[in-house]
Order: structure tokens, then sequence, then C-alpha cells
């Protein structure tokens, strides 16, 4: 009978998607190139997570005297034109990095698009078509000028707010520190990055609510938010793993460029899009080639270890590949 569900269905469920966890984590942890990226990644975002405690100078700290010094003991990668250290600054920019990038993605790709797409490949009809419509719309556009609208028009008012609340509440620092700038910029990059994740989970969605788990947990009475998160969720996700792991380059890279543009991270706050706008000329590279060659440096190494992480985690979780 229909309303009749077979006990073993779902502890054969999980036992299936534990093995392939437990299979894709061994074939990922088997790929020495994608297990040397994440180690990379994590070192250069656990130094910029942690900067106060890794360097002993200030991003900001300035010593004239010794301004545009190659790299030495004391400064490794040399001081900029105001006499900074450019190592801190770097270790600080990567801070500035993946803050923007988690914000984006947590609020974005992972909360908006999962949960959006989650709705429409479920309940399809007018939900679905409102979804994939409003999606189709914001997509069409190009990023950088939508990012670039929502920064001039909403960042100086959150400002003046922000500005506010520190005058009423004694609390200094806040814009100082560069927090409106995350802010904003975290979240219009937010904005405009759901819809490739929620395609892609719609997609997955349409193809298991018609497997025999959906059914049998209609079948229950099980609530439709338990069918979404507890039946739907965990047998979609893997392609969305796979879908993070090679969108985490693009995220910083748009970071960066909108810093290089001169629409995001502003001065003090240290950026690796600053620092390549500061010095990206062929006077500095004859002259003072730490200056420019130290930050592509980095910003060279992060994104090529996100792209091979990429390439190692697709390939450990892709069932095809097997």
């Amino acid at each position: 009978m229909r309303g009749e569900v077979n006990p073993a269905l779902a502890a054969t469920s999980d036992q299936i998607s534990q093995g392939y966890w437990a299979v894709s984590l061994r074939r990922l942890w088997r790929k020495k190139v994608a297990v040397a990226c994440l180690a990379v990644i994590l070192v250069m975002y656990g130094a910029g997570l942690l900067a106060p405690l890794v360097t002993s100078y200030g991003y900001n700290d300035q010593d004239l005297a010794q301004a545009r010094q190659g790299p030495s003991w004391d400064h490794p990668f040399g001081t900029d034109r105001l006499g900074r250290d450019q190592l801190t600054r770097i270790i600080y920019s990567l801070r500035t990095t993946v803050i923007i990038t988690l914000i984006s993605l947590l609020t974005g790709n992972l909360a908006l698009g999962i949960l959006l797409g989650l709705m429409a490949g479920y309940f399809g009809g007018l939900i679905d078509a409102i979804i994939m419509r409003v999606g189709e719309v914001t997509s069409s556009f190009p990023d950088i000028f939508l990012v670039l609208i929502i920064v001039a028009t909403v960042k100086p008012r959150l400002v003046a707010w922000v500005k506010g609340v520190e005058a009423a509440t004694g609390i200094t620092g806040i814009v100082r520190l560069g927090t409106v700038d995350y802010l904003v910029i975290a979240l219009a990059l937010a904005a405009f990055s759901w819809f490739g994740m929620a395609r892609l989970v719609r997609g997955q969605v349409l193809q298991a609510r018609e497997n025999q788990y959906v059914e049998a947990a209609r079948a229950v009475g099980a609530s439709t938010p338990r069918i979404l998160w507890v039946h739907l969720l965990p047998n979609v996700i893997s392609p969305v793993i796979v879908s993070v792991s090679a969108g985490l380059a693009s995220f910083a890279g748009a970071e960066v460029i909108l810093s290089w543009l001169g629409i995001g991270i502003q001065p003090p706050t240290p950026s690796l899009g600053l620092m390549l706008f500061d010095n990206g000329n062929i006077s500095v590279l004859r002259t003072d080639p730490h200056l420019l060659l130290f930050p592509v440096g980095a910003l060279t190494v992060l994104l090529f270890a996100f792209n091979l992480l990429g390439d190692g985690v697709a390939d450990a979780f892709n069932p095809r590949s097997r």
C-alpha cells in the first residue's frame, strides 16, 4: 500500500549516503595536489584572520625613513611609499579577502541560492517561474555595473548611519576599520551570485523529488521543510560542494577587481586590489619591483590553489569519475 513504508528504506539511504561521503573524502585525501592546495589556502587565510598575532606591525604603521626599502630581515617583502611593511599589508589584505569571500558565499551562494533552488525545484509552478525569472533578469546585467550602483547608493547612507551610531554610543572605529566596506561589498556580491547555485540545486531537486524516499516521507506525513532539508538537500549536496569549491576563486578575484577599480575596499584598509592599483605601472616595476611582485605573487598563489583544489574536489565528489 502507498501509506506503508519499508522500514529499511531510510536506513539503506543513510548507509549509501555515508558510504558516498566516506569514499569521496578518501578519494580527495589521495589527491596530494588538492590537499597541498587546501593546506596553502588554510595557511594564507588563517594568517589573515589571525593577522594581529602573526605580524608585529600594524597595517597602517608608517615610517617615512624606511620608505621604498627592498626586502630585508625586518621587512621580508620590503616597504611601500609610506614606509609600511609590505608583508603585513598583504596579510591584512588576505583577511579582507577571506571576510568578503565567506560573507558572500554564506549569504549568497549557500543560504539564498540553496533555499531558492530547493523551493523552485520542489514546488514548481508559479514559485519556480518567479524565482527563475527574477534570477534571469538579475544575471542579464553585468555584475560590476550592478555592484557599482549598490556601492554608490547604499554605502554613503550606511556610512552616515554608522557614524551616527558611533556618535550616539561612543563606540569608535567601525567605519575606520572598514567594516562598512566589508558589509556593502560582500552583500552586493551575494545579491547577484545566488542564481547559478539556485539553478543547479533546482535541476537536482527536479530529479530527486520523484525518488521513492521522498514519496515515503510524504506518505508518513513529513512536513515540507523536513522533506527539503532532511531528505532532498543531503542527496543534492555533492554538486553544491563542487560548485562552491570551484567558485571560491571567483569571489576572491571579484573583491580584488572591485578594489582595483576603486569601488571596493577603500584606504587605509588594505586590499590586494588597492596594492595593485597603487603600484600598477612600469616605473614602479623598474625602480621598486617588490611593491608589485609580492602582491601579484600572493594573489597568483591564492587563485591557483583555489583552481587546483576545485579540480580535485570535482574529481573526488563526482560519482561518474569512480
